[in-house]
């Protein structure tokens, strides 16, 4: 649930079924988060988030609301741009090499460019979009290896390498970026 907020702008409530209290944090948005028991009601949400004000301003490392809606804006308009590059490029990649994977799903994490699931589910960061092309490609490379090997043995680096012959480069080259949008 999303609550407004004319101070904190939107304010994320989490209610937990083992939670015994009232926890706040910031989500990796840059977001206020309140974890709260699973029967809390609203109006107590509102009730606490009021009372707690001042020791959220004193310790929390909180964004501006408008800058949370200018990373919202631009995570829209990535995500509408990945849906529309990464399944495809992932298809290609994978067509090409001979790989078969179960989906492709996009996230937005803040550490992760993709993984590689057991269940060969292969997850792109939207963040690529904000990468070169060749970067791009050598992620994609890199998560359909893991369907061979689920770790970074030899083999698996030898399979990326089989691929991408400058995959050494684009590893080094993507650490310039950070997948967080």
């Amino acid at each position: 649930m999303i609550i407004k907020d004319d101070e904190f702008g939107e304010v994320i409530v989490r209610k937990n079924p083992l939670s015994t209290g009232v926890k706040f944090s910031v989500s990796t948005s840059g977001r206020l988060s309140m974890s709260v028991p699973q029967h809390t009601s609203d109006f107590l949400v509102k009730r606490f988030l009021n009372r707690n004000r001042e020791v959220i301003r004193e310790k929390l490392p909180l964004s501006d609301p408008a800058t949370q809606r200018a990373r919202d804006a631009k995570k829209k308009i990535l995500m509408k741009k990945a849906r529309e590059y990464l399944p495809y490029r992932l298809e290609y990649w994978a067509k090409r090499y001979g790989y078969t994977y179960a989906k492709c799903r996009l996230t937005h994490a803040n550490t992760r460019w993709g993984s590689c699931s057991s269940t060969r589910t292969i997850s792109l960061n939207i963040g690529l979009m904000n990468v070169p092309e060749v970067l791009r490609d050598y992620v994609i490379l890199h998560e359909l290896a893991h369907l061979n090997h689920m770790d970074h043995s030899e083999a698996f680096w030898a399979e990326v390498g089989e691929h991408d012959s400058r995959y050494k480069d684009h590893r080094r080259r993507l650490k310039m970026f950070s997948p967080g949008v």
